[in-house]
């Protein structure tokens, strides 16, 4: 029935995950006011997530699992609000399938809403933020969405948003002094990086893999994904690893001043990667549980005419890494590196409107079951 049945059960144990959860509450730095990027993949796709369910989202076989419950999951949900946004436009779009075969008005399904995320994250925020209308149940569920999460065929959609170019630890060759792939002297890579390039890839293939196999056995028959994958297209420059290695010379100029020291920054390395679309079809397809029904790159995402803003861009980065930093280096010292990482994107040319790398960046798969996967 399974494939790799012995690795997928193996999945079951608990496993050690890094941590990386997005800053809390609702304050200036906080994702919560930091993630309009976020948003916009979100409205972008909203009508392409809609069409998905309603063609791809087996309704009758999901249901005869669970009578008239339907169980939705956001992995990597942070704080909000947009998980709330994504997930109401699912059941929106459920609804409306589920009227369109035939069930009356007074047939109606009920929901179940799992958001997921680290341990760490703000799960106070989020839940006092949930809609006062919402139509759902809610529970929030700990835990690393790179492990298993949820009974099998428990979940009839699965939803993420930018959370899968999180890694679920650095690679290990990165921070190995003896390895050819020690990253010492910087905190991410470049194409001419091949060693320290090939061992995030790796990584990220390796947590692809353990992602995929969980979902596998989580979905139920019918059920379908949907993930919005910080991504670029084949052959494309990756404007990502332009930005975080700006991030990388703050930190070495701050170490030739003596603020913090050279082996803090040697040790230290984004635990974030960011694939090409093609790579992500590649996994998909060699993990052979699941079938890409429909993929999308969103040169949208971004509007060709407003240039985006350094501030801006500073203080979205500051949301998703200030919990790094504040675990690695001295917290009086993170204001002044942010500070510094400002000034040094408003003097770079890669926020130029006429960067194309920049607006590339995002993908969204929608993803279903393999039949085989059942027989």
């Amino acid at each position: 029935m399974y494939k790799n049945i012995t690795e997928m059960e193996s999945i079951r144990g608990n496993q050690s995950y890094e941590a990386f959860p997005m800053n809390g509450g609702e304050g200036q730095y906080s994702y919560a006011q930091n993630s309009n990027y976020q948003r916009k993949g979100a409205d972008i796709t909203k009508h392409i997530a809609k069409e998905a369910i309603l063609e791809n989202l087996d309704l009758e076989t999901a249901l005869q699992h669970s009578s008239n419950v339907f169980r939705i999951a956001d992995l990597g949900c942070s704080v909000g609000p947009n998980t709330f946004f994504t997930v109401q436009n699912i059941i929106d779009s459920v609804n409306l399938k589920f009227q369109s075969q035939g069930h009356g008005l007074d047939s109606s399904l009920e929901f179940q809403v799992f958001f997921n995320d680290h341990a760490g994250n703000d799960f106070n925020t989020l839940l006092k933020s949930l809609p006062e209308d919402k139509q759902y149940y809610a529970a929030a569920v700990a835990g690393s969405f790179h492990g298993r999460l949820f009974p099998e065929s428990s979940i009839h959609v699965f939803k993420s948003s930018y959370a899968l170019q999180w890694l679920s630890r650095v690679p290990k060759d990165v921070v190995d002094k003896n390895s050819p792939a020690n990253n010492k002297g910087r905190i991410y890579f470049t194409n001419e990086d091949k060693k320290v390039a090939e061992a995030y890839s790796a990584q990220f293939e390796r947590d692809m893999e353990s992602f995929l196999n969980s979902r596998a056995l989580e979905l139920v028959p019918g059920g379908i994904m949907t993930l919005i994958i910080l991504c670029v297209p084949p052959n494309s420059g990756n404007g990502f690893e332009d930005i975080a290695n700006i991030m990388g010379n703050v930190l070495v100029e701050m170490a030739d001043k003596g603020l913090i020291s050279n082996e803090l920054v040697d040790s230290f390395n984004v635990p974030m990667y960011v694939p090409t679309s093609k790579e992500v079809k590649v996994l998909i397809e060699k993990n052979g549980n699941f079938k890409v029904e429909r993929s999308e790159l969103l040169f949208r995402l971004i509007d060709k005419k407003q240039e985006p803003d350094s501030q801006k861009i500073c203080m979205q980065m500051r949301a998703a890494w200030e919990g790094l930093f504040k675990e690695h280096f001295e917290q009086e010292i993170v204001d002044d590196i942010f500070l510094q990482y400002e000034n040094k994107l408003a003097e770079s040319n890669l926020l130029s409107v006429s960067d194309p790398t920049y607006k590339r960046l995002g993908g969204l798969f929608v993803i279903k079951v393999n039949v085989k996967y059942f027989e």
